[in-house]
């Protein structure tokens, strides 16, 4: 594996951008409009920044979305407004909100992993998210808020998903607040099992949500073994878990602006990430 894939792997951000939009669901469907807010949180660490997105009416489970180094983006963006469409009430937080107001990255697609001085900005960013209680912390202030909002059905469980290092992300929300999240899916997510005392897999015993890992062909070719040891620790918890290796994706498949491939190939898959999406929503209909 290249340099530059094994560096992607490594990062996950969060980013929002500010305002107040209504936008439609998906392109060409019959799917409800949606409302799109700028939000703030107030957590143990200062104010977070955020976008809620849900259906015009009514309450709905609500999600929690994670997403890749880049952050809230017109692709995320799209992304929670797809997934609110189909029912949810979606948050998107900044965990940058430590460092700096979202946005911080509008694409992805131009992004050189191969240029230190690009690389060296993602840095902070990655520290603020990943210093000891962080994602324990904003967790809980997120389903805290969420909880507390009208476009939220209180009582259905919340569903989170992540992307990239936001996959580690999904399994600490799990483990933080086990009570209220019943469903967490990570998609090509780096950093799930390593040799640390507080590797996400670790976590699998406080948690009561249904679990999803899809995993992308290089990471597992990079690391072979952490499909069977995060399947092992779940089943040992007995918290039902599927992990599942995509063996033609690469990583960051599911997102539709990821820089190409070393190889001028493009990252994102849309056939591949279909298959997620429909992985996904059957995760949280089933759990929600």
């Amino acid at each position: 594996m290249s340099h530059d894939e094994m560096t992607r792997r490594d990062f996950v951000s969060m980013t929002v951008a500010a305002g107040v939009t209504a936008a439609a669901g998906r392109q060409g469907s019959a799917q409800p409009q949606v409302v799109e807010t700028n939000v703030e949180i107030k957590t143990a660490d200062g104010t977070c920044d955020a976008a809620f997105i849900h259906p015009t009416t009514g309450a709905h489970p609500a999600v929690v979305i994670w997403p890749d180094a880049f952050g809230l983006r017109p692709s995320m963006r799209d992304m929670a407004k797809r997934l609110a469409a189909e029912g949810y009430s979606v948050l998107v937080p900044n965990p940058f909100y430590r460092v700096a107001k979202a946005p911080l990255f509008e694409s992805a697609a131009n992004f050189n992993f191969g240029d230190p001085a690009q690389r060296s900005k993602l840095g902070p960013l990655m520290g603020s998210t990943n210093a000891a209680g962080a994602a324990e912390t904003d967790a809980t202030a997120f389903v805290a808020w969420l909880d507390g909002q009208k476009q939220v059905d209180r009582t259905k469980k919340i569903g989170t998903q992540g992307y990239c290092m936001g996959g580690a992300l999904v399994v600490r929300t799990a483990a933080a607040v086990p009570d209220r999240v019943g469903a967490g899916a990570s998609f090509h997510g780096g950093g799930l099992v390593t040799t640390n005392p507080n590797s996400p897999h670790l976590l699998a015993p406080k948690i009561k949500a249904r679990m999803y890992f899809g995993v992308a062909a290089n990471d597992d070719a990079q690391q072979p073994d952490a499909k069977t040891k995060l399947k092992e620790a779940f089943d040992a918890a007995k918290v039902p878990a599927e992990v599942e290796v995509y063996p033609q994706a690469q990583h960051g498949w599911c997102v539709s602006d990821m820089p190409m491939q070393a190889n001028g190939q493009p990252t994102y898959s849309k056939a591949d990430a279909e298959r997620a999406w429909g992985k996904l929503l059957a995760l949280y209909k089933a759990a929600l």
